[in-house]
């Protein structure tokens, strides 16, 4: 059977469609569920409108940062390229910044609606309101994944050249930045501050009516671990798929067919019908997702996932013998992608779930104070970093070699090897969003169920339970994200590189502007997470401020007798991240811009090497630790060690909220750091080339 370009082309976008219509049905049916219960649904409207709320306000923001940066990319590129070049990245680059926005909105939209459902759920047992959960989840998963390839089919059917489509993904690497630097201070500055006034000093159990700041802790949930991971994540597959796009197409300019293979067209793609089967292996998938009595609920979770992996590869073996040829290295390079991703997720487990040693020496170390609790978990978090960096690279020489040798020992390919890997890793961001959007649904649905004075049964054996999985899984995708973002700007620094080649064929780590870059690059990341960090903090405190002015103008709060004002809370953290939201920012986008024009490609060339070396490891470290000071909290609210009240608990809760910072908010937002300091320099190199200062200086 002879297959047409076209007619895979048209695969592509039938998968879009197809998963986003199945997404929709998802959420239909999901939401004819009753809510009769007047209570639960009086908290999840509150949810609902403080993250509409602070959704509008942060998305206003945005927009008017992104229409400047529209501006710019016009003018520049019209005086530089003409009108018609222009144009096509701003718009672009326009359609990038609402589909990563709409991305998010999706995924906390669905979410805000089926927490109640899920408590309800609850009700009726374990199986019932985890089923609904994951369905909620894979509403936002495949939504993400299927209105990704639907921007990226539509432009590459509309360019047909991938050098055009990079407006398109440094539009939705700047808003999933925005996303989950705004997202991430707002839920870790309410997390943190409702937990050190309320379980710390008031001594009142976590999403305890009383607490003012309850409500913000839960919208928090849903704009950072759904709008964010929904925005980060739909960025980081555009930017995979592009990059591996653009690779092709750079190597047809040299090698236009190999052995058969046309680079031009069935090169470029490749990636996209990755992507495409990845979709239908992913709507399959979810249908293995069940629970018996014996099993865990990660065992649930995790068998969709490898049912997606081995349905995917079993296509991923199908295009390959059709559209590349039957070629063994391309076919290899998929399964390299799926093995990191299953490494990447066990990994993450194994440091952050309460089943492994990490998460209960933690919890055994808080018996000394939080001093300890602080440094064995960093410890853990530092130790994370090995193997997956490790699997990263060995993943990187796996696929280069086989695809380079599979091609007549030619490099090209063999970067494209490792774009194909990475691609092959992202194709299953459906299920993977899947399982982690579960986890902010569930933990609204505990919360909802503590508010709403359900009975302990329900709490202690069903609500509880899906929330403490539900943090292994937020845990399991920042993992995952991580991984495939290291992946990811590796592909686009071989793009960048092979865009400067005609000027610098070669970038030499002895070159003093390379070295200098690579110190620039690496401080980076480091400089960028102090100001999260240091937003938290200030978030926090007005918080905690605003929690101890109610408690002390309003005895009844505690006392059950008036209610507090939740609305102020969230105003004040909503204010307070927007306000720390703008120098991030200006950080990420200005970096390689000052540096490209001013030191020039090649000391550009040395941040973007330095970016991704010291943003990997870091990100691994903030996340994994924080998530391990997380369940090392919830093992010992389990009653070990004491039990909630005691001395141990109060030490992981200090652990925990220093976590918060570092799980939630600083470590996630280095994954879109990594990936616009990538794609501006991609977008900008071919002016840069022609307009830098230090040009005497360069060989």
């Amino acid at each position: 059977m002879a297959f047409t370009i076209f007619d895979w082309e048209m695969l592509v976008l039938g998968a879009a469609v197809v998963g986003l219509l199945y997404a929709a049905l998802q959420s239909v049916s999901l939401l004819r569920i009753p809510v009769k219960e007047e209570l639960p649904a009086d908290i999840s409207k509150r949810i609902r409108e403080g993250s509409d709320a602070f959704m509008k306000r942060q998305y206003t923001t945005v927009f008017i940062f992104a229409i400047v940066l529209f501006v710019i990319i016009f003018v520049a590129f019209y005086f530089y390229q003409g009108f018609d070049v222009a144009w096509k990245l701003a718009l672009g680059f326009i359609v990038g910044a609402l589909g990563s926005a709409v991305a998010g909105i999706i995924g906390m939209s669905i979410s805000v609606r089926l927490n109640v459902r899920v408590a309800i759920l609850a009700k009726k047992g374990m199986s019932p309101a985890l089923r609904a959960a994951f369905r909620g989840g894979s509403v936002t998963g495949l939504s993400v994944a299927s209105l990704a390839l639907l921007g990226l089919i539509v432009f590459y059917l509309a360019y047909k050249n991938p050098d055009l489509m990079i407006g398109y993904i440094f539009g939705a690497s700047l808003v999933s930045l925005f996303a989950r630097v705004g997202g991430g201070i707002f839920t870790k500055g309410a997390d943190v501050g409702a937990d050190l006034v309320g379980k710390v000093e008031a001594g009142i159990p976590e999403d305890d009516p009383r607490n003012p700041a309850v409500i913000a802790d839960n919208v928090g949930d849903n704009v950072g671990d759904c709008a964010g991971m929904g925005a980060d994540l739909f960025e980081t597959y555009v930017v995979t798929i592009t990059a591996s796009m653009l690779l092709a197409f750079l190597v047809a300019r040299t090698y236009a067919s190999y052995n058969g293979i046309s680079m031009l067209s069935n090169g470029v793609t490749f990636p996209l019908v990755i992507g495409a089967i990845a979709i239908f292996a992913t709507i399959i998938g979810t249908f293995f997702v069940r629970k018996n009595q014996k099993q865990r609920i990660m065992t649930a979770l995790y068998k969709g996932l490898i049912a997606t992996a081995i349905i995917s590869a079993i296509g991923f073996y199908l295009a390959d013998y059709y559209l590349m040829n039957g070629n063994l290295a391309i076919f290899g390079d998929t399964l390299v992608g799926i093995f990191i991703t299953f490494v990447m997720v066990y990994v993450t487990e194994y440091y952050t779930s309460e089943r492994y040693k990490p998460v209960a020496r933690i919890a055994k170390a808080s018996t000394t104070g939080a001093g300890t609790t602080i440094i064995t978990g960093l410890g853990y978090g530092l130790q994370a970093v090995f193997i997956p960096a490790i699997v990263i690279v060995g993943g990187i020489l796996v696929s280069f070699s086989i695809t380079f040798l599979s091609f007549g020992s030619i490099a090209d390919f063999g970067l494209y090897g490792i774009g194909i890997a990475a691609t092959s890793m992202l194709s299953v961001v459906g299920m993977i969003i899947s399982i982690d959007s579960y986890g902010p649904i569930t933990d609204n649905a505990g919360g909802i169920a503590e508010m709403a004075g359900f009975d302990q049964k329900t709490r202690d054996e069903v609500t509880d339970p899906l929330d403490a999985v539900g943090n292994t899984t937020k845990a399991v995708t920042k993992g995952y994200a991580i991984g495939s973002a290291a992946l990811a700007a590796l592909t686009l620094f071989a793009a960048y590189k092979t865009l400067i080649a005609s000027k610098f064929p070669i970038i030499e780590i002895d070159n003093p502007l390379v070295i200098s870059g690579l110190f620039i690059g690496a401080m980076l990341p480091f400089f960028f997470t102090s100001y999260l960090m240091n937003a938290v903090g200030k978030a926090a405190s007005a918080i905690v401020e605003e929690v101890r002015r109610q408690f002390r103008e309003k005895s009844g709060i505690l006392k059950g007798t008036e209610k507090p004002d939740y609305g102020k809370a969230v105003d004040i953290v909503t204010k307070e991240a927007l306000r720390q939201l703008m120098v991030p920012a200006i950080i990420a986008v200005g970096t390689p811009i000052v540096a490209g024009f001013v030191l020039g490609p090649l000391a550009l060339g040395g941040i973007l090497i330095g970016v991704i070396l010291s943003g990997f490891p870091l990100a691994i470290m903030m996340t994994v630790g924080g998530g391990a000071w997380d369940n090392g909290k919830k093992y010992i609210e389990q009653g070990k060690y004491g039990g909630k009240g005691s001395e141990a608990h109060k030490a992981a809760v200090v652990g925990d909220t220093v976590g918060d910072a570092t799980k939630d908010t600083a470590g996630p937002a280095i994954n879109p750091l990594v990936k616009v300091v990538n794609t501006i320099s991609i977008l900008f190199v071919a002016i840069m080339l022609s307009h830098y200062l230090l040009i005497g200086f360069h060989p």
